[in-house]
């Protein structure tokens, strides 16, 4: 009996490891929840990376409405890929699309901004990236969505795609989707 025992309780012990490891090959990163959302912004404040692009402070996201915040850097490559959605959406004056640019060299922002194009009213440059795990962030890009007072209302993570901005973005910016603040 004993030995049976023994022999049983290792196969057990493998068996429940290996189905725990085979549900966790299926998460998709995407989609694991934030413990941010609900809860309020940090207090931060970010220098501007050039004279002519102001910084970035909490303050600048509890404007009233809804605003977009971009974490993107000049030396991600998906930040590239997403970066015409956010210039196609820059074109409607009514959304406000702010961002942090994460662990970047402000010249290599400026210099990719000039050829990419600025989607954003303020940039803040995070050089040692301390705002941007305030925020939860473990990579570029990241997008959230801040209610007017403050509140993350959504968190992307990689690259945003229309689909996204379409079905999570937009109701959450038109107030059409909101999670209370704790």
């Amino acid at each position: 009996m004993k030995k049976n025992l023994l022999f049983i309780i290792p196969i057990l012990i493998f068996t429940l490891v290996s189905i725990f490891l085979a549900i966790g090959l299926f998460l998709k990163p995407k989609e694991i929840p934030s413990a941010l959302i609900g809860k309020r912004i940090p207090t931060f404040e970010l220098p501007k990376i050039s004279k002519e692009l102001n910084g970035l402070s909490e303050k600048d996201l509890i404007s009233g409405k809804p605003v977009l915040v971009n974490i993107f850097a000049s030396w991600c490559g998906p930040c590239r890929i997403e970066h015409p959605l956010f210039m196609e959406l820059a074109k409607n004056q009514e959304i406000t699309i702010l961002a942090i640019n994460h662990k970047d060299n402000p010249n290599n922002a400026i210099r990719w901004l000039n050829m990419y194009g600025n989607p954003y009213k303020k940039i803040g440059s995070d050089l040692n990236g301390r705002v941007s795990i305030d925020f939860g962030v473990y990579g570029v890009p990241e997008t959230f969505v801040i209610d007017g007072n403050g509140c993350i209302q959504y968190k992307h993570i990689s690259v945003l795609t229309k689909e996204i901005l379409n079905k999570e973005i937009l109701p959450r910016l038109n107030g059409k989707k909101h999670v209370k603040c704790n």
